[in-house]
């Protein structure tokens, strides 16, 4: 908690509300800054074919009716009624002025005209400068043919005063922009809002993550009860619960299991120490103790290597010494060593089939010495064990071992992996034993990248089948 409390990471809360906002603002600014450029141009369009209009139209006059100073003398002053400020003038060859309006006197404006466009050439767009006294106009000018004489031209000038349009222009742009800011503010408030209401369901899981304890693992998170965002997370987390539960079931099976097994001989052994120390004995006596004591002590030898086994195969720390033996010859010279055992309690072994395996040797004799020597001790005499070897078309060797003997309870079957688990039938038939021959067999398994599989019919004994595959490197 205290690392959770420290850490300076930027909540998904926030990270939303950012991301809504920078959308937010995208969005706005596109929109806003398209409607501004939108009505920028409109005007700026508007402004231009005004004063190209009245090129065109003063050019008609100079060129159609040189003569008629009336008619040229009304259209330079059109503009009168317009409520925009215009100036219209017209200057001979020589820079004298012919015809000139202006609502507003202003001796600067002429100066700054731009070059004339030729005869043939028409005017598209007009030059925009300031005057000193800050207003803001836009500039055309052009030259103009008369009559018919083509020697003899007029220079057209024309300016628009678009000082007001400016200012427009500007009290949109501010405005354009204050509604951004507000915009983009309440994007984050709905943004914030919006996040921390879609982000309560996940507070919410939070809260009932951490009520569960080790000591509470059957609780359940409960997918149903959430969005289907957080389904899959509630189940997944469900799924762990599940395995902690069955993992801590299990330690504790394991650790009850564990005293239950090394409890026997330690007891044996104390009760031996007491009883050869209540009085003095002979050399022979003291040799035959010490002899059942080594039982004893091999139990706690067998037991400890069994556990230093599993944990070393469940930490990958065994590292596989693979070569390639014939399966048959291998199980042959291990049932000489059974020979006496199988002998005594009548039972005949059989072994069928061939195939050439890449393992590692050491197991593999480990793993059949365990299934052979459970189905050894639970075969009732006169019983019967065969052995089938098969490998099939994708390199896949198969070992099955089937006796006669009692069987294995179907309620037992998910079992008997787990460590010093032992069958109540197991446990009846045989004293001998600690439960963890299938244990160590199944880790040896997984190691080879192989699986074991155990099958018991009613009446039928049990079938074990080991099936190991080529390994990688092979391929």
């Amino acid at each position: 908690m205290k690392n959770a409390s420290k850490n300076k990471t930027i909540s998904i809360t926030y990270r939303l509300t950012l991301f809504y906002m920078l959308s937010a603002f995208g969005i706005l600014a596109a929109i806003t800054g398209y409607l501004y450029f939108a009505l920028m141009r409109n005007l700026d369009g508007e402004d231009n074919q005004f004063l190209v209009e009245k090129i065109h139209d003063l050019r008609t006059i100079l060129k159609e009716h040189p003569d008629n100073m009336q008619l040229l003398q009304e259209e330079v002053n059109e503009g009168e009624d317009s409520p925009f400020v215009n100036y219209v003038r017209i200057l001979d060859e020589k820079g004298a002025t012919v015809l000139e309006f202006s609502k507003k006197e202003n001796t600067q404006l002429a100066a700054l005209f731009p070059e004339p466009v030729e005869i043939d050439e028409d005017p598209v767009r007009g030059w925009k400068k300031s005057t000193p006294d800050g207003r803001l106009y836009l500039l055309m000018s052009a030259w103009a043919k008369i009559g018919g004489a083509p020697a003899e031209k007029r220079l057209l000038q024309a300016a628009l005063d678009i000082s007001r349009e400016q200012e427009i222009l500007n009290e949109y742009k501010n405005k354009v922009l204050g509604m951004l800011v507000l915009g983009v503010l309440f994007s984050a408030a709905a943004g914030f809002f919006i996040a921390r209401k879609g982000m309560q369901p996940l507070q919410d899981i939070t809260g009932v993550i951490r009520k569960i304890r080790s000591t509470k693992l059957h609780e359940r998170v409960n997918p149903s009860l959430w969005p289907r965002e957080l389904t899959e997370l509630a189940f997944s987390f469900d799924q762990l619960l599940d395995h902690l539960q069955n993992s801590f079931s299990r330690l504790s099976q394991f650790s009850s299991n564990l005293a239950h097994e090394l409890r026997n001989p330690i007891n044996t052994l104390m009760g031996e120490a007491e009883v050869v120390l209540s009085k003095p004995r002979t050399h022979q006596e003291y040799q035959s103790h010490i002899e059942l004591n080594l039982e004893e002590y091999e139990k706690l030898a067998n037991i400890i290597k069994s556990l230093l086994f599993l944990a070393k195969a469940e930490s990958t720390d065994i590292i596989l010494e693979r070569t390639v033996f014939d399966v048959s010859a291998e199980i042959h010279a291990m049932l000489e060593y059974y020979d006496a055992l199988i002998e005594q309690q009548h039972i005949a072994i059989s072994v069928q089939g061939a195939a050439s395996l890449n393992a590692d040797l050491s197991l593999f004799r480990r793993v059949i010495s365990n299934i052979l020597s459970n189905s050894i001790r639970y075969t009732p005499s006169g019983g019967k064990i065969d052995i089938s070897i098969w490998q099939d078309a994708d390199h896949v060797v198969s070992v099955q071992i089937r006796d006669t003997g009692i069987g294995i309870e179907a309620s037992a079957i998910e079992k008997v992996f787990d460590r010093f688990y032992r069958s109540d039938k197991a446990k009846t038939a045989s004293g001998q034993g600690t439960g963890l021959g299938l244990a160590i067999a199944k880790s040896i398994m997984d190691l080879h990248g192989g699986s074991i599989q155990i099958q018991s019919p009613p009446g039928h004994g049990t079938i074990v089948t080991l099936t190991f595959p080529l390994p990688v490197s092979c391929f």
